[in-house]
């Protein structure tokens, strides 16, 4: 797969704190042979790599204009096979709303189908697995906690981990 056109994944960027208790959360509990990646917050699973022109130019006048958002993250997510944590950010709700309908008309029924900002802990585990966990998070979460996002990033997707392509920080 390494020569072929790979689709391109845009995810979000935790500060260092919030990525290494986020990575430890998510080696708890993900499944050890199928966690390659590091904890992340994708904005979009696949756009075609024809759009990653226009995709690096808005986000780059994005970024210009948008300083950092203030999020938090929280509320365990029972996704069926696997849980995952909530997180809330108007600022980039808004930036990846204005995004999807920009490229509309190439978006995959996963990334048109609306967004549920999470970061996910654990996935393809049994049913009874992911609501034990479930239940096991809700009391730590009563309150959110503030979440530091650092900026976006754009990934190729090849079969294993991502293979970055660019990064982009928020203004200030």
């Amino acid at each position: 797969m390494a020569g072929e056109v790979a689709p391109v994944i845009v995810a979000a960027e935790f500060g260092k704190a919030d990525s290494a208790w986020l990575d430890r959360l998510r080696r708890a509990h993900f499944p050890v042979e199928r966690n390659v990646l590091p904890a992340h917050l994708t904005l979009f699973h696949h756009l075609p790599p024809a759009l990653l022109a226009e995709l690096d130019t808005r986000l780059k006048a994005a970024m210009r204009e948008m300083a950092r958002p203030s999020a938090t993250i929280g509320e365990p997510m029972l996704l069926g096979r696997g849980v995952a944590l909530r997180v809330r950010c108007a600022p980039l709700e808004a930036l990846r709303a204005d995004l999807a309908d920009i490229f509309a008309g190439s978006l995959t029924p996963q990334d048109a189908a609306g967004w549920r900002p999470h970061v996910t802990l654990q996935n393809k585990v049994e049913p009874s697995v992911a609501r034990a966990l479930h239940a096991a998070l809700c009391p730590e979460f009563v309150q959110p906690r503030p979440l530091v996002l650092t900026g976006l990033a754009t990934h190729h997707y090849r079969g294993g981990p991502w293979e970055r392509i660019a990064r982009y920080r928020f203004a200030g």
